[in-house]
C-alpha cells in the first residue's frame, strides 16, 4: 500500500516521481512511513499530508461524474421503479439510488426522451414535485435488466474510485501512542513489557502474529485494541466492476458514525452533499473470524439467482482490522490458508475473479492479525513468518496478575473478594496441581460460582466451599 500511496501522490500532482523515488530510498534506509520521509525532505507539508489522508469522496453533480455508464444507471433507475410499483419521484429515487437529485433529474430526463418514463402528475412547475411512471417500453426494459441482475439498491462506485479512496484512508497511517494503548487495555490486566510490544505492532499498520497458550487473552487484547480506534473511513454501498455489482457495505460490520450529534444520513435532500452519498462514513471496520473460515469465503460470492456479488469477508475489512482467531483450527489446512495470504501481505493488493473468468485487482489494506494457541512450528515456516512484521507472544499470567484479574471479576459480578479465598484457590488448584495460571480462569470459575448460587437461591460468595464446587465442574482430569 505504501507504493500505491506514493503513486497516488504523483498522480494527483502533489509530488513528482523523482521526489517519490528519493523518499522511498530514504524510507528504506531509515525506516518509518513514506509520508514521514516526504515531510522530512520538505516535499510535502504536514498539513498537506493530513489532508491527503483525510480525503472525502466528492458528490457527483452530473452522470459522467459518477464514473458509471448511463446505461447502467438507467437500468438501475428502472429496476428500482419497477419494484416500487412503476412510479417514483425525484426524492424517492434519489434516496433509493443514493445519488444527488441533479443526477437523478438528468437520468430521468434522458429516460423520458427515450420513452422509458413519463410524467404521471405534477403539482406545479417545480420538477421536484413531479411523479413519474414507467411506460410500457420502460417496464419491458426493466424486466430485461432484471434478467441480467436483480440488484436494485444504491448506485455502486467504480472499482477505480474505490481503490483510490482505500489508498487515501490506509490503515497504515493510524497514529497511536503509549497512553492510547494503556487506555484501550485498561479493562484488562497487562504488564508494561507486553504493552511496550503491542504498541509498536499495532501502530505499524502491518500484519501481526499473536501466539501463546490458550486463555491468556490474545483475542481479547487484539479486539480491544482494534475497536478502540476512533478514526472513521468511507465505505461504499456497492462496487462496479465491468458492469457487475459487488455489494460491500455490511451493517453487521460497518458501523456508521455520528455527525453533528446525529447518525450520518445517506442522503439529505434539503442541503448540499458534503460527500458522495453512495458512501457511508463508518468506524474503521473490525472483522473477526474463527474456525468457520474457508478458502471460499475469501472469494467473491456470486448469487446465481439475483445475479450480483457479495464482497468476501477480508474485503469488508479494508482500511481496518481482520482478526483470524483460533488460527490452525479451520477446516482448511493452515498452510493452504497462509499461501492465500502471501501475495496480498507482500504487495498490498489482492486479485478476485468474476464468474465470467475476468480477474481484477483490489487493495489489500488491513491489519491482519493471526491469533493462535498452537505451536508456530506446527502452522507456519520461517519463510512465511518473515512476511509477518510483528510476532507477539502472550504468556501465562503471573500470580500477581491472576489475583488482580480475580478481584476485578468479583467486582463486576458483585461478589466480595477476600484474600484468603483467593490464596486458597491458587494454592489448591494451581500450586498443588502444578497448573499454569490462565487469565480466563477467574472469569470462568466465578461464573460457575454464580450459576451454583442462582440454582441454590443463595447469594454468591467467594469461599473455599464455592471454589471447590466450581473447580469440580470446571477442571478436567486429562488422564481420567
Amino acid at each position: 500500500m505504501t507504493s500505491i500511496v506514493g503513486e497516488l501522490l504523483v498522480r494527483e500532482s502533489i509530488i513528482s516521481m523523482a521526489q517519490l523515488n528519493e523518499a522511498l530510498t530514504r524510507q528504506k534506509q531509515q525506516g518509518g512511513r513514506l509520508g514521514d520521509s516526504l515531510v522530512a525532505l520538505e516535499y510535502i507539508s504536514p498539513a498537506e499530508l493530513k489532508q491527503f489522508f483525510n480525503a472525502v469522496p466528492p458528490a457527483p453533480l452530473k452522470i459522467n461524474q459518477t464514473g458509471l455508464s448511463e446505461i447502467l444507471l438507467t437500468d438501475l433507475l428502472l429496476k428500482i421503479a419497477y419494484f416500487e410499483g412503476g412510479i417514483f419521484s425525484f426524492g424517492s429515487m434519489s434516496k433509493s439510488m443514493c445519488l444527488p437529485m441533479g443526477v437523478v433529474d438528468e437520468l430521468t430526463e434522458a429516460a423520458r426522451n427515450d420513452g422509458l418514463v413519463a410524467i404521471k402528475s405534477a403539482a406545479g412547475y417545480n420538477r421536484a414535485t413531479h411523479i413519474f411512471e414507467l411506460t410500457e417500453k420502460g417496464r419491458q426494459r426493466a424486466a430485461e435488466a432484471l434478467e441480467q441482475s436483480q440488484y436494485a439498491g444504491p448506485a455502486p462506485v467504480p472499482i477505480k474510485f474505490y481503490s483510490i479512496m482505500t489508498a487515501h484512508q490506509t490503515v497504515r497511517q493510524i497514529e497511536i501512542d503509549e497512553h492510547w494503548v494503556r487506555h484501550a487495555l485498561s479493562h484488562l490486566v497487562v504488564d508494561d513489557e507486553l504493552l511496550n510490544r503491542l504498541g509498536p505492532a499495532f501502530n505499524s499498520g502491518r500484519s501481526i502474529f499473536m501466539y501463546g497458550p490458550p486463555g491468556t487473552g490474545k483475542s481479547s487484547i487484539t479486539e480491544s485494541l482494534a475497536r478502540a480506534l476512533t478514526t472513521s473511513v468511507y465505505i461504499p454501498y456497492a462496487i462496479e466492476v465491468s458492469g457487475q455489482v459487488i455489494r460491500l457495505f455490511d451493517p453487521a460490520i460497518h458501523i456508521p458514525v455520528e455527525e453533528n450529534g446525529k447518525e450520518s444520513s445517506p442522503l439529505d435532500l434539503e442541503s448540499s452533499h458534503k460527500y458522495d452519498p453512495r458512501w457511508r462514513l463508518c468506524r474503521r471496520p473490525v472483522v473477526m473470524v474463527g474456525g468457520e473460515l474457508t478458502l471460499e469465503s475469501l472469494d467473491l460470492d456470486f448469487d446465481p439467482v439475483n445475479k450480483y456479488y457479495e464482497a468476501p469477508i477480508h474485503m469488508k475489512a479494508a482500511n481496518g482490522f481482520f482478526i483470524l482467531d483460533d488460527f490452525g483450527r479451520q477446516m482448511v489446512p493452515p498452510r493452504q490458508l497462509l499461501n492465500r495470504w502471501i501475495v496480498p501481505l507482500e504487495r498490498g493488493t489482492d486479485f478476485l475473479s468474476l464468474h465470467t473468468g475476468k480477474k481484477f485487482e483490489i487493495p489489500f489494506d488491513q491489519v491482519t492479525v493471526f491469533c493462535t494457541n498452537m505451536k508456530p512450528s506446527e502452522l507456519v515456516d520461517e519463510a512465511f513468518l518473515r512476511r509477518i512484521r510483528h510476532k507477539v507472544r502472550i504468556n501465562y499470567q503471573t500470580e500477581e496478575q491472576f489475583y488482580e484479574i480475580l478481584r476485578r471479576v468479583c467486582d463486576q459480578q458483585g461478589i466480595a473478594y477476600t484474600d484468603s479465598a483467593a490464596r486458597y484457590l491458587v494454592e489448591t488448584y494451581y500450586r498443588q496441581a502444578k497448573r499454569p495460571m490462565v487469565g480466563s480462569h477467574p472469569r470462568d470459575l466465578v461464573e460457575h460460582i454464580t450459576d451454583r448460587a442462582r440454582f441454590m437461591k443463595i447469594h454468591p460468595e467467594l469461599t473455599p466451599e464455592s471454589i471447590d464446587a466450581a473447580a469440580s465442574n470446571y477442571f478436567v482430569n486429562m488422564d481420567a
